[in-house]
């Protein structure tokens, strides 16, 4: 059974506490939109339910929370929609990318736009793939088993 908590809920949820396992593979993710959130909870689980998964709807608040942790609290993956509040995808990127500490995390841009722009300043600020969000299920399932790979 896979673990989810929301640092900051959607208008629309509860926050959702949970124990984090020791043994659990954390994931941070940084998406704003609740359908996608709610996709990616069940289609994580159904892929490897291993992994504590934890969401974000704001791009500062994916910042604070990553420097709140201790180095042996790092997420394996770091999984962010380019367009959030507060701070983008790229922004987060060029703060993580100062900070040596998090040279080892991968970090994935998940999008709808396929920008080259967009995709280009991903990648110059130190993302290790820019994904465009499937619109078929199994191709959903597929890209989370290659997102899994990097964990």
């Amino acid at each position: 059974m896979s673990l989810y908590v929301n640092i900051v809920p959607h208008p629309q949820q509860e926050k959702k506490l949970v124990n984090r396992q020791s043994n659990s593979k954390f994931i941070l993710l940084g998406e704003d939109d609740i359908d996608d959130e709610e996709l990616l909870k069940e289609l994580f689980s159904s892929v490897d339910d291993s992994f504590f998964l934890m969401f974000m709807n704001n791009g500062k608040q994916v910042i604070d929370h990553l420097h709140s942790l201790a180095d042996n609290q790092l997420p394996c993956l770091i999984l962010l929609d380019y367009n959030m509040p507060g701070l983008n995808g790229a922004d987060i990127l060029k703060e993580l990318k100062n900070q040596s500490r998090y040279d080892d995390i991968p970090k994935i841009i998940w999008s709808t736009s396929q920008t080259e722009t967009f995709r280009r300043r991903c990648f110059e600020s130190g993302a290790d793939d820019y994904i465009i969000k499937p619109s078929k299920v199994n191709e959903l399932v597929e890209t989370i088993r290659y997102m899994i790979s990097f964990c």
